[in-house]
């Protein structure tokens, strides 16, 4: 079964020692990947809500049309 070994915990440090330790391991991007990547993510989202309008628009006046029949 299992070992019944202690097992060493880390010592106990405050919350925002932590934290500060967690941000400094981030690697940020630089500005000009990301504002390409935030463009394209702008970019996709205007184009899928447009196909999205176009796709209600015509899914409407089909179900007009049948309802008026």
């Amino acid at each position: 079964m299992a070992d019944n070994a202690k097992v060493e915990k880390a010592p106990k440090t405050s919350w925002f020692e932590g934290l500060k330790s967690e941000f400094g391991k981030i690697v940020w991007p630089a500005k000009e990947p990301l504002a390409k990547q935030t463009a394209a993510v702008i970019a996709v989202s205007v184009v899928l809500g447009l196909v999205i309008t176009i796709l209600d628009t015509f899914i409407q006046y089909g179900i007009d049309f049948l309802v008026n029949l």
